[in-house]
């Protein structure tokens, strides 16, 4: 029987038409157009553009929030969750929203979902521990205390190099089947290719490997794929910085796992597996 991870309540399918908004300037808001109403509304897009996943003419699911904080006035009345891609005649729904990949990680750990984090004792989120603040701390089935740092993936794709390269590699993704993707982490906007793409998560993974040296508390990072459409998982070599010191980390004690799961436009989100290969 599937899992249930998660429901979206009154989802809406649309297009984004711009972002940044024409009325709001941030990156972080877009202008949608509803495609049931034909209303064009605010659009809070957590992702930033997401690679194309979010930027204009892409097609998306959004929430309504306007019922999430009554006290407060909303800017954006929805927020993009989901991008609808497609690709010939299948179409993929990928979970855009890395705030939502920490509450599927919380209902994971609930349905004993993460390899490794079956019959967890006690758990809380967002603890702050030297200089992070991650997203779950807890004491697992053993007694032994646990910090766990969640980081969404929503990008795959038949090669893991960068974008201007992709043309070198179209004879090897010719043959390729519409589930053969890598899913990858990360990738982004950065004004130089040496630089790295998130400095947040290249501290994270550097602070979890002092905790794993210690040796008294489990260090575990979980890359949390919210697509159907991927054959394994592996940190980017478009980041090269990133992905040796989650080499390095892992080698000094860092457990790096995964989650893959599949949303539905209903809004349902359901899991799929825990065991898709790891390439680091």
């Amino acid at each position: 029987m599937s899992i249930l991870l998660m429901r979206l309540e009154t989802l809406a399918e649309g297009i984004i038409v711009k972002r940044p908004s024409k009325q709001c300037k941030t990156p972080y808001v877009a202008d949608v157009m509803l495609h049931e109403t034909n209303l064009e509304i605010l659009g809070h897009s957590p992702s930033l553009g997401c690679c194309g996943l979010a930027d204009n003419g892409a097609s998306v699911l959004v929430s309504d929030v306007t019922h999430n904080n009554k006290k407060q006035k909303n800017v954006c009345s929805h927020r993009v969750d989901i991008a609808l891609f497609k690709e010939g005649d299948r179409e993929i729904l990928i979970g855009i929203n890395p705030k939502i990949a920490e509450n599927i990680a919380e209902e994971a750990i609930k349905n004993n979902c993460i390899q490794g984090l079956e019959e967890v004792r006690s758990f809380a989120r967002e603890i702050k521990v030297m200089n992070s603040r991650f997203d779950f701390a807890g004491i697992d089935e053993t007694g032994k205390p646990f910090i766990l740092e969640i980081k969404n993936v929503p990008l795959a794709d038949y090669v893991d190099v960068p974008k201007k390269e992709r043309r070198k590699y179209e004879h090897e993704i010719i043959n390729k089947k519409f589930d053969e993707k890598i899913s990858y982490f990360p990738d982004g906007y950065r004004k130089n290719s040496t630089d790295v793409v998130s400095p947040r998560a290249l501290k994270h993974i550097q602070e979890l490997e002092e905790i794993a040296k210690k040796g008294t508390v489990r260090a575990i990072l979980c890359f949390v794929i919210q697509r159907n459409d991927v054959k394994h998982f592996q940190t980017s070599n478009v980041d090269l910085i990133y992905k040796k010191a989650v080499f390095d980390a892992h080698q000094n004690g860092v457990e790096i796992k995964t989650i893959q799961v599949e949303w539905t436009k209903q809004g349902t989100c359901h899991f799929v597996k825990n065991n898709l290969p790891i390439y680091l």
